[in-house]
């Protein structure tokens, strides 16, 4: 029979003998506030203290991004004010077009929107409490192989990453897509510890925990489609060499969490192909209305292969970070995650993690098969593998707010090392090791903070001396200078800490607008959209055209002349709302129509703001860059005719276009619908937007 190594134990703390009085509620309270027995008593409180910590920072003035990216803020409200809406995930009320991406994180923030009222604080509250929960779950998760300080390391290094400090107070769905996978790496872990012959039922042993995992993951899936799938290898790894059993034993409970996994997320996908496609809204980003193929085609190689994988696209045509800069992921190769803005968002600790994981697998190359430390070591730097390696290489759009998927797996192999590294302190190598991780985790935040000279500039040079002269007290540390080195050890996790927590606390303070948010001190201002003369989106109608997190943002917005085949120059207005400028006249207008639709307009950049501004539903024609055949022209005239729509809003005119840059003649739904409409119906200007009046005779 394998032997299951036992998890690495830190002391157990002594109980102190207290009097007995007779009250079971007070054991039931001390061991709430302080733990079991088997935990130090410090544990405990310092969780509370982290969580209470992490809360704060997410929770504190959290409406200042007011509705943050707006396409997803609309949908939002659409799910609130129609159940089909939320099911699909629509963009509107009238149930016209979804996002495109699947619905998980819009049911969240549309039941909020049903439980306290549609607004600003509820749409945004459910990512700051998957954010306290993630880094709740990845204490736990850590701390069952690496012990209760291993896990509270890990918890504050993930809630001082300056990309969660973003995703979790901003409402894109990578805030549920990171806290579902660490839910399914903690199922893993619990799965790898349990035998499987502690209950009669086969849920109360490692398979209902590896069933658990697949259903995370699944959830992951219809919340960000493949981009769950990059954390499985590492977690099957790691069950596979360490659990307990055969084998054959465990390969079969392998297989059972994959069809957890198929059943978890392909419910939902086989729901919307079976629905009658005239009764739910059309599938955005799709180009045959189908959520398989969005998730195959334009949210899976497209994004790997870029205009490669769209379909459509040219097979010559070059990476979109090539094409559009850091905002866009910049160039493809091993060292993406150290350049432009995917560097200060999440790799302030990599090379301590990846150092680590490199010494550590080293050191237990010869260990028992069941080894906790190594299984560790293989999920988080599978997980840590798995992704990184796809985010340098993929040549499709990719964002640097998309590296909080990273940010677990960089927390957690960065605490396990440190602290194996610091329980073995007795040996030089280990002290070597940790002094070399204390001096590259200084440099390179030097390196980061440098980048940004007038901000706190006395933060980078406080930092490297710190850790430098950490690194120089671990060398000197010994059994007879204990003091020295736990004064170094002290000095060495502040200074590695201090530059990700100034910049997760600046993130945390400053408003953050439109689709591609960035963390820091200069926040939106350092991203933006194409070069300057915009180079067209190579190939074919999808390829390389933006996503949602596309959005052009604060300070440096893409005027909508920029992108082919959508009518009207629509540019930001002063409040800062692309598309088209806050208008009260126009809004009322739209709040007092009674029509399914409002309003109509071409694209979401204009029909989000003017949904969340007007409380009304607006139809985005053509989904979210207005390139999506949705609805055709056929489509919109019954509309028109059936009485659905009230207005059309563009900015500009809405007749005929010039000639796409791309050579592409074919005209898209948004600009048929835009020329039958400029040519039958009078136009009327309010403010900076052309309105035409759909219920008025046909001029």
């Amino acid at each position: 029979m394998t032997t299951t190594a036992s998890a690495p134990a830190e002391t157990t703390r002594p109980r102190s003998v207290r009097p007995r009085i007779g009250h079971r509620w007070y054991v039931s309270a001390d061991r709430l506030v302080f733990g079991p027995v088997t935990q130090p008593r410090w544990a405990r409180p310092a969780l509370f203290a982290l969580l209470g910590a992490t809360a704060l920072l997410y929770l504190w003035n959290l409406t200042v991004s007011g509705w943050g990216n707006e396409y997803y803020a609309a949908a939002a409200q659409a799910g609130a004010r129609s159940w089909r809406a939320l099911l699909f995930g629509a963009h509107d009320a009238g149930n016209a077009i979804t996002v495109d991406k699947p619905p998980a994180s819009l049911w969240l923030m549309g039941l909020s929107g049903r439980l306290f009222g549609f607004g600003e604080w509820s749409v945004l509250v459910p990512q700051a409490l998957l954010g306290v929960g993630s880094v709740a779950l990845l204490h736990a998760t850590v701390r069952r192989w690496g012990g209760p300080g291993a896990g509270l390391l890990a918890g504050a290094a993930l809630a001082a990453t300056p990309v969660a400090a973003l995703m979790f107070r901003y409402d894109n769905p990578d805030a549920l897509l990171t806290f579902v996978l660490i839910a399914a790496a903690y199922c893993t872990v619990r799965a790898v510890d349990t035998d499987g012959t502690d209950g009669t039922r086969w849920w109360s042993g490692s398979t209902g925990w590896l069933v658990l995992a697949g259903v995370g993951i699944g959830f992951g899936f219809l919340t960000k489609m493949l981009q769950a799938l990059l954390v499985v290898p590492g977690l099957g790894l790691a069950f596979l060499v360490a659990a307990a059993g055969g084998f054959w034993s465990r390969v079969g409970k392998l297989v059972t969490a994959c069809v957890a996994l198929i059943v978890a997320s392909g419910w939902y996908v086989l729901l919307v192909e079976w629905w009658p496609a005239a009764d739910r809204p059309y599938i955005g980003g799709s180009t045959n209305n189908s959520l398989w193929e969005l998730a195959i085609g334009y949210n899976g190689l497209g994004r790997l292969l870029g205009g490669r994988g769209n379909p459509g696209g040219q097979s010559g045509a070059p990476p979109a970070g090539a094409q559009m800069g850091g905002a866009f992921g910049g160039d493809i190769g091993i060292t993406r995650l150290f350049r432009d803005l995917m560097a200060t968002e999440v790799s302030w600790l990599l090379p301590a993690a990846l150092i680590g994981l490199l010494a550590g697998l080293w050191a237990t190359a010869r260990a028992p098969r069941t080894d906790r430390t190594r299984a560790a070591l293989i999920l988080w730097g599978g997980w840590l593998a798995g992704t990184g390696l796809v985010f340098s290489y993929m040549s499709g759009v990719i964002h640097p707010y998309y590296t909080v998927a990273l940010a677990p797996g960089v927390a957690a192999l960065a605490a396990l090392s440190v602290t194996r590294l610091w329980q073995r302190r007795q040996r030089f190598a280990a002290r070597a090791i940790l002094a070399v991780l204390a001096c590259v985790t200084g440099i390179w935040a030097f390196v980061l903070l440098n980048r940004t000279p007038e901000w706190l500039p006395w933060l980078r040079w406080a930092i490297v001396v710190g850790s430098c002269a950490a690194a120089v007290g671990l060398l000197l540390g010994t059994r007879r200078s204990r003091a020295l080195a736990v004064v170094a050890a002290a000095v060495g996790l502040i200074a590695g800490l201090a530059g990700t927590t100034a910049y997760a606390v600046v993130t945390a303070s400053a408003p953050h607008s439109g689709g591609i948010p960035s963390s820091g001190p200069r926040g939106d201002g350092m991203t933006g959209g194409p070069p300057p003369g915009g180079a067209p989106a190579a190939g074919g109608r999808r390829a390389g055209m933006p996503d949602p997190a596309d959005t052009p943002i604060a300070g440096q917005r893409m005027s909508r002349d920029a992108i082919p085949g959508v009518p009207g120059p629509a540019r930001p207005g002063p409040g800062g709302h692309p598309g088209i400028e806050p208008n009260a006249e126009l809004e009322a207008m739209l709040s007092a129509s009674d029509r399914r639709w409002a309003a109509a307009t071409v694209g979401s950049f204009g029909a989000s703001g003017l949904e969340l501004r007007s409380g009304a539903s607006v139809m985005a024609i053509g989904g979210f860059s207005g390139r999506d055949d949705a609805p055709t022209l056929e489509e919109f005239r019954a509309a028109v005719a059936a009485g659905d729509i009230g207005y059309f809003v563009t900015v500009g005119h809405a007749g005929p276009r010039p000639p796409r840059p791309d050579g592409d003649t074919e005209k898209t739904a948004g600009q048929q619908i835009a020329e039958w409409v400029s040519a039958r119906y009078a136009a009327r200007q309010i403010g900076t937007a052309t309105v035409y009046d759909l219920a008025a005779s046909a001029s």
